[in-house]
């Protein structure tokens, strides 16, 4: 592949990140100098123990936070010259998120759940529905769409959420700890689901504590005391 062609495949791009938090005696960083390259395709882990950045990465990543110094190069376009209200659009058309909690609305229905980020999208009502529709079935919940999250399992939750993620057809769908709720047949589910996604061409970024769900992406990203120690591709 031609240096051209290499550029035109980034997505997203961390240069020198670091982030810094001040307290009354020390400033710490809770991560140093991070550079990644996130291309169209990928299916990388960041993986690493607790307290070596791995959530602080995330949220820069996901456009959540802003580093303390470097640059986050989303498609070309350095993002620290966006106000809050363009980075929000941009993390909703841009970005597909999964969480480990699901992060479901209790009394709304798992249809209703998925639409939810295209009430800030260009799709017109009378679309929506139908595209929440596909989703679902997508992720093999299409008798599942009436249901509300307390009449779902663990698993399930998290395919509504995966569905939602997928609804506004983004460019990284980033899974932050996407199995730790979960019970082991469910969590394997739940990475098949990931890997399917990944075969068809969608870009994931999962974030995990555990090596065995790690191993299941193409990279792999090892952070240790804030800094990347090692990259496996």
């Amino acid at each position: 592949m031609n240096k051209s062609s290499s550029k035109a495949n980034t997505i997203l791009k961390l240069e020198k990140v670091t982030k810094t938090y001040n307290t009354s005696t020390v400033a710490f960083h809770a991560i140093k100098d991070i550079c990644l390259e996130i291309k169209q395709g990928d299916f990388m882990a960041i993986t690493g123990a607790s307290g070596s950045g791995k959530s602080t990465l995330m949220h820069i990543i996901g456009l959540l936070d802003r580093p303390t110094s470097g640059q986050v190069i989303l498609e070309g376009n350095d993002i620290s010259t966006l106000n809050q209200t363009k980075l929000a659009q941009l993390r909703n058309k841009t970005l597909g998120f999964v969480f480990q909690q699901f992060n479901l609305l209790a009394k709304t229905s798992s249809l209703e759940n998925v639409i939810l980020p295209l009430l800030y999208s260009d799709v017109p009502q009378k679309d929506r529905s139908n595209l929440g529709k596909v989703m679902l079935e997508k992720v093999g919940l299409a008798d599942k769409m009436k249901n509300f999250p307390s009449q779902l399992s663990g698993g399930q939750q998290q395919r509504v959420a995966i569905a939602r993620a997928l609804i506004n057809n983004p460019k990284i769908i980033l899974a932050d700890e996407p199995t730790g709720n979960l019970d082991s047949k469910s969590g394997k589910a739940i990475m098949s689901l990931f890997q399917t996604l990944h075969q068809e061409g969608k870009t994931i970024v999962l974030v995990t504590h555990d090596p065995k769900v790690a191993v299941a992406a193409k990279k792999i990203i090892t952070l240790k005391d804030g800094k990347i120690i090692s990259q496996k591709c």
